[in-house]
């Protein structure tokens, strides 16, 4: 939680979004946060503020170097927290800055289906993670898709157009993406307890 976001500041975020959502007419605030997928596979928040949200978007931002079991089993013991949504930037991928971590994408795609996880399509340029070919597959194993801008400002929010045409190039259709749902469908299908 960068710039001294601690969990006391998120609760008040939390509290700030409920106010607006009770004046906000024909839009829904979620309430959210990135979460640090740690190097035991747990998170960096504990789970009394993360059932407060309507969902996390759960990523690895350190410890890139992990074999390949390792990394693989990282992150699915991440996945077995009842309150992880979203796994962001699934192979860590910086096109031309940095490689994806050795990672075993199939079992990570099972696991996110068996789990009730979502995976992420970073739209983004320099990401576009997961690629066309682990779009395909997650949509072979019935896994939901969740394309994001990876936004840092509000230019970012154009870059969608990248995520969209990356999912149309792994065979990816409305019913695989979870944009594609009604707020109902949404927070039912993200609520795994």
């Amino acid at each position: 939680m960068a710039h001294g976001f601690n969990e006391e500041r998120l609760a008040e975020r939390n509290n700030e979004i409920d106010r607006l959502n009770e004046k906000l007419q024909g839009i829904v605030l979620l309430k959210s946060i990135e979460v640090d997928i740690l190097e035991d596979g747990t998170l960096d928040l504990a789970d009394s503020i993360l059932r407060r949200l309507d969902l996390t978007v759960c990523s690895v931002h350190s410890k890139f170097n992990l074999s390949r079991e390792k990394q693989t089993q990282r992150i699915i013991r991440a996945m077995d927290n009842p309150w992880f949504s979203i796994l962001a930037h699934p192979s860590g991928r910086l096109i031309n800055a940095r490689s994806p971590y050795d990672v075993d994408m199939e079992r990570l795609i099972v696991a996110a289906k068996q789990r009730g996880c979502v995976l992420e399509l970073n739209a983004h340029p320099d990401r576009l993670d997961l690629t066309d070919i682990n779009c395909k597959m997650a949509k072979d194993a019935g896994a939901k898709i969740a394309i994001s801008t990876d936004s840092h400002s509000k230019t970012d929010l154009a870059l969608m157009r990248f995520g969209v045409a990356q999912a149309r190039r792994g065979w990816l259709e409305p019913n695989d993406v979870v944009n594609t749902m009604s707020l109902p469908e949404l927070k039912k299908a993200l609520k795994r307890v």
